[in-house]
């Protein structure tokens, strides 16, 4: 480009257009956090072991639900906040990730502390970082593949806050008063682009 060229008004123009473009392409798809992770550990509720027999994390019943599938949530115990439910926290229910948009593994539970308050624990969470990231409880049906990916956002759901970290064990407040009934799935929600990085259908019981 001659020096000639770069007097004129109009290649000052486009040059600060581009530079414009690359600054928002950026701040919007923040492509570095494709190598980057953020790790989160903190103290999940000491739930009591399930008896043996019963269904592993994430795995439905014979008979319940087929496999791919939502079980409904059993209905919450009503307990006011504050009051006494016993010694233990309480699974209420739980499930194992599924990908989406990008690899996620891990496990979802729902648990019931023992002051009756109910927080959302992601134990082992493993998924890629983003932008505008959050973490939602719905009532759509935690699917596999592509036909899962957008499902999320066309339904009922209560969105808990940012997610802190792609790594991690990490606990989220539910908030007093939430109808848990028929909130069947968690997803690691990307606000900005509408899609799911990773869900887990929810199944009642520990």
């Amino acid at each position: 480009m001659s020096r000639r060229l770069l007097r004129t008004p109009l290649t000052w123009v486009a040059v600060a257009v581009l530079g414009v473009g690359a600054a928002f392409g950026l701040y919007w798809f923040q492509p570095w956090k494709l190598v980057t992770d953020n790790r989160v550990d903190e103290q999940l509720s000491a739930v009591d072991v399930a008896p043996p027999g019963s269904a592993p994390a994430g795995v439905t019943p014979a008979g319940t639900a087929p496999a791919g599938a939502t079980a409904p949530a059993a209905p919450v115990e009503r307990t006011p906040a504050g009051s006494p439910t016993g010694t233990r926290p309480v699974v209420v229910s739980r499930g194992t990730f599924v990908s989406h948009e990008h690899d996620t593994s891990g496990d979802a539970r729902i648990v019931r502390t023992t002051d009756g308050r109910h927080r959302l624990e992601l134990v082992g969470l493993d998924t890629s970082d983003g932008p505008d990231l959050k973490v939602w409880l719905t009532d759509r049906p935690g699917r596999t593949g592509r036909a899962g990916w957008g499902v999320f956002d066309d339904g009922r759901r209560v969105e808990l806050g940012r997610l802190k970290g792609n790594r991690g064990d990490q606990a989220y407040a539910i908030p007093a008063g939430t109808d848990l009934t028929g909130l069947t799935s968690v997803t690691i929600w990307c606000q900005r682009f509408a899609v799911s990085f990773g869900a887990a259908p929810l199944v009642a019981g520990g």
